[in-house]
């Protein structure tokens, strides 16, 4: 199991192998006292026996959502010179995947986020760039971190926890030890562009008959959990419409999220990796709640550039990536329309394969754009669902035309 720079991998060291200890200049907590402050429920920390001394373990209690363990750590000016930094983990036999948060220069409109794997009973280093932490919240603040963006020096608080956007909170146990500060982080070159049309190995593995698997990126338009989406959704209208013209079987996973923004669904990246960490095509399907949290044109453009960086360095560069356009709502029928445009432009710059959705929709809704939505006028009605579904595969058809 891997977690992502920009997308790449980060190293989970196994235990046993020997490595030489870090000076202890690049020390950011020993662990071997109780640093983490625990919340007032569902959450207790506790000094345990560690990897080296002592270490913090943390207990969650069953829905402990936005529930942290918060710390008193500041970056200092040796952490602009560092690549990041790393920390041991310890699980409980429970398979599962944890938070952490950097809140930089005590500004709580620009949070980092990181998912990482608890797995086993064995101890377990998780190796962090500055990079692989991403800004959840839109904003002229929310810079990468590290060089270029906002420097890790200013960093004013690390904290253990979920936020609200995770969608699933089950009760679990994990011991931390010895965070530390890194000099040096290899980088995996996978994030390169594909040889050929952008979904061209998609197209000819349905050309050929051959089964495909898919993961579908997206919010409420997307997750199978919305009221609006539980008799029919895009994904499964996709996959019958393969299987009926192409003869492949459709493996879908869906992670959406209903009421997410894209930049929080990157940070879960990790748990549908885990599921399926190669798939042959990820399609990414945001907008609306962007629009609703400030993003606008240029910032959803380089955050629709980061997805792609990421998904294609986190599989390898196995799967193809196919961005769709923020699609309007009955009432927002032009209005985010710059983010439209942000995804054409992310789809040119990265090569990957582009729905437009949002021209699809202002197609087959000219003469009467409400029969595209339920009654809320903002959720797909089963001919929306059609809508999007044809544009998916018309768009891998289309590829390389």
């Amino acid at each position: 199991m891997t977690l992502f720079y920009l997308g790449l991998p980060l190293a989970l060291v196994p235990a046993a192998i020997v490595l030489a200890r870090p000076p202890e200049s690049a020390v950011i907590a020993a662990m071997d006292e109780i640093t983490f402050a625990s919340p007032k429920e569902k959450g207790k920390a506790e000094l345990v026996e560690g990897k080296v001394g002592k270490a913090v373990r943390f207990a969650f209690e069953k829905d402990a959502r936005g529930t942290f363990f918060t710390s008193p750590i500041h970056g200092t000016p040796a952490w602009d010179q560092a690549a990041g930094f790393s920390f041991w983990v310890k699980g409980n036999g429970i398979d599962q995947f944890a938070g952490l948060e950097l809140i930089h220069d005590n500004d709580y409109a620009v949070r980092y986020d990181l998912c990482f794997p608890v797995k086993g009973t064995a101890w377990t280093k998780v190796t962090v760039a500055w990079g692989d932490l991403i800004p959840v919240l839109p904003g002229p603040k929310a810079k990468p971190l590290g060089p270029g963006g906002n420097p890790p020096s200013k960093v004013s608080g690390v904290w253990i926890g979920k936020w609200w956007y995770w969608g699933d909170y089950p009760a679990g146990t994990f011991t931390i030890d010895e965070i530390r500060l890194e000099q040096k982080i290899d980088r995996d070159p996978n994030d390169t562009e594909p040889v050929g049309p952008p979904l061209g190995r998609v197209r000819e593995k349905l050309k050929a008959g051959k089964p495909i698997t898919v993961v579908t990126m997206g919010d409420s338009l997307t997750d199978t959990r919305h009221w609006a989406n539980r008799k029919v959704v895009w994904p499964a209208l996709f996959a019958d419409a393969v299987k009926t013209k192409y003869k492949s079987a459709v493996t879908v996973h869906n992670p959406a999220i209903g009421g997410t923004q894209l930049r929080q669904n990157l940070v879960l990246i990790p748990r549908w990796l885990d599921k399926m960490p190669e798939p042959d095509l990820v399609t990414v399907f945001f907008g609306a709640n962007d629009w609703e949290a400030g993003m606008r044109g240029e910032e959803f453009t380089a955050a629709c550039e980061a997805a792609v960086d990421r998904i294609r360095r986190a599989t390898k560069g196995k799967a193809d990536v196919l961005l769709l356009t923020t699609n309007p709502t009955a009432e927002k029928w032009e209005t985010m329309a710059e983010l439209g445009a942000a995804c054409r432009a992310a789809a040119k710059s990265r090569g990957t394969g582009l729905a437009d959705t949002e021209k699809a929709f202002h197609n087959a809704g000219k003469d009467d754009r409400n029969k595209l939505y339920v009654d809320d006028r903002v959720h797909l009605s089963p001919a929306g669902h059609a809508v999007v579904a044809e544009t998916v595969l018309k768009a891998i058809e289309d590829s390389g035309k």
